[in-house]
């Protein structure tokens, strides 16, 4: 079996964001089922590198990331660029900020014909 790379969307069933205080969001990626929640928290590819790389910020922008396995969820928690309702502040509430985790790739197994 090989490996492919998959988008955390196509293995999450919610990726959102909202505030965490005027300084912080915070993103939640919940699974609906055990084998995709384990494959994304197991892959270690939700690391602060690879999260600051898709916000375009420092890895040390990324305060937390952890595993909430009975919920099925991984929580991340990041320093706002832009405190909120300062000037040049576009999304108060935090709610759309979760778009760029959408495409961080997973590697998941591919079964080929010829395994």
């Amino acid at each position: 079996m090989r490996n492919t790379n998959v988008p955390l969307s196509q293995l999450a069933k919610i990726i959102r964001s909202k505030n965490a205080g005027p300084f912080r969001l915070t993103f939640d990626v919940i699974f609906d089922n055990d084998q995709a929640y384990e494959l994304v928290r197991d892959s270690k590819a939700l690391n602060k590198t690879a999260i600051g790389k898709a916000f375009s910020v420092d890895e040390t922008q990324i305060a937390s990331i952890f595993a909430v396995n009975s919920a099925r969820a991984i929580k991340i928690t990041m320093f706002r660029p832009v405190d909120q309702g300062s000037v040049g502040e576009t999304d108060s509430y935090g709610c759309q900020q979760h778009v760029p985790l959408l495409d961080i790739k997973i590697p998941a197994p591919m079964k080929t014909d010829y395994e």
